[in-house]
């Protein structure tokens, strides 16, 4: 494990989590911020001073963009012809990739990460494990990954790097782009947020409705907790009657009948399309 890793965007949100989980991992990594307030960031919480985009090029093996997926083209176009055949290009995210945004070069490989985040079913024992809702930090959290493009073999390089920067890690599955594009933005972001948003509303309305507040949000919380138990099978158990049809009732009432129709290609595209 010696490979030169060049992190674009590694002041940024992401990208200083992406930094401390490899600070000290065996790679040898150049940091890029454009941004002074980044900048400083890593030089005060770090330790780290940044070099200039040629400077972290010169004979790099991996190149992370950790930036916003409506800079990735932009960003991975002014860089291509700095880089030489083989280097591997990973973003954090699917979108871009399947989008068609990156350079039309056979001669690099093509490498997604993205993490699962700590599930809300977990053996976590410490309190700062139990906090980490994000991951990369304290709590295990699993990961997916794609070899979009290059030789095969180039994959372990890829889902090694990608084990560090989102380390401690629980599972990692292997995936295509497409793959991806169905978990993020189709399932956790057009059907899961979504629906999250729409229970937050639905808490909203019953504190307007007279429930008071911290209790709505103690209730529904609670109840989330273990309807999800049983749905998702962490527990074994079944629903009464009288869940089972509000569900039953409750479901054409809040749903389109059409609505798995967001996990078809050109939905995934469309809302790829608004992303980036």
């Amino acid at each position: 494990m010696n490979e030169k890793i060049a992190l674009f965007g590694a002041g940024g949100k992401m990208g200083v989590r992406l930094s401390k989980n490899l600070q000290n991992s065996g790679y040898r990594v150049s940091h890029i911020e454009p941004g002074a307030f980044g900048r400083q960031r890593l030089k005060d919480e770090l330790g780290i001073e940044c070099v200039d985009v040629d400077a972290a090029l010169d004979n790099v093996d991996v190149v992370i963009l950790a930036v916003p997926d409506t800079l990735i083209g932009k960003l991975s176009h002014e860089i291509s012809p700095k880089l030489r055949a083989g280097t591997m290009v990973m973003t954090l995210d699917a979108a871009a990739p399947f989008a068609g945004h990156l350079p039309d070069r056979k001669d690099l490989t093509y490498f997604v990460a993205h993490p699962c985040h700590p599930t809300i079913f977990n053996d976590e024992t410490t309190q700062e494990a139990r906090r980490d809702f994000f991951g990369g930090g304290a709590a295990k959290q699993s990961i997916t990954s794609a070899l979009m493009q290059g030789p095969d073999e180039a994959f372990d390089l890829g889902e090694a790097v990608a084990k560090v920067i989102y380390a401690p890690i629980l599972r990692s599955y292997r995936l295509t782009v497409d793959q991806m594009a169905i978990l993020e933005p189709g399932l956790s972001e057009t059907v899961c947020a979504t629906l999250l948003d729409v229970m937050r509303e639905a808490m909203d309305e019953t504190v307007k409705r007279g429930v008071p507040e911290q209790c709505a949000r103690d209730f529904l919380l609670g109840h989330m907790n273990i309807l999800a138990a049983v749905i998702f099978k962490e527990i074994p158990g079944a629903f009464s009657d009288a869940c089972n049809k509000a569900i039953t009732f409750g479901k054409p009432r809040l749903m389109r009948d059409d609505w798995l129709k967001v996990f078809d290609r050109d939905e995934i595209a469309e809302s790829i399309r608004r992303i980036t």
